[in-house]
């Protein structure tokens, strides 16, 4: 399975692509951020972003988005712009045909480094341990995405083929 992760932001949307199968180590296929300059009016920002997420969609043809799942604790306001990249990407990836599904940065944290109060660097540093990269993906948002995708291969996959058997099995009853 190929899982695309969208760490959604307005200035910087961390992107990374993975490959894997059960029982087989994740495969780091592509990683990087879309930016856009904090001059430009949030129309133009937003144009920006769905162009990149759906460039690297067109071109490294995942079978599933994972996006970050955006939450308020405090400050709502800042919550927005982030809000804004997570729906283009669930928009980017209805438009190819993709199954999105969303994670919490917790659930993220826990399935990377097995505590959901892991820093940034923690998540970092595990991402580069398990595809066996010299360092972390940088900036921290682009190893925030390749985490959510991560973390969707092992917990999102597992999730989808036990719901895929049993609707086999309830269609053969």
């Amino acid at each position: 399975m190929r899982v695309l992760g969208v760490d959604p932001g307005l200035t910087r949307c961390g992107v990374g692509v993975i490959e894997g199968a059960p029982g087989r180590p994740p495969r780091l296929i592509a990683v990087g951020v879309v930016t856009t300059p904090s001059t430009l009016e949030l129309p133009q920002r937003l144009l920006r972003i769905e162009t990149g997420l759906t460039e690297w969609v067109a071109e490294y043809r995942p079978d599933v988005v994972a996006v970050e799942r955006v939450f308020a604790d405090q400050n709502v306001l800042s919550v927005i712009g982030t809000a804004q990249a997570a729906g283009l990407a669930m928009l980017v990836a209805a438009r190819a045909g993709l199954p999105v599904h969303t994670h919490t940065p917790t659930e993220v944290k826990a399935a990377i480094t097995g505590s959901g109060r892991a820093d940034k660097a923690q998540v970092g540093t595990m991402v580069a341990r398990i595809l066996k990269l010299d360092a972390a993906p940088k900036p921290a948002d682009a190893a925030d995405a390749v985490a959510l995708a991560i973390c969707h291969l092992w917990r999102g996959g597992a999730a989808e083929r036990i719901a895929q058997a049993l609707a086999r099995r309830d269609a053969s009853a």
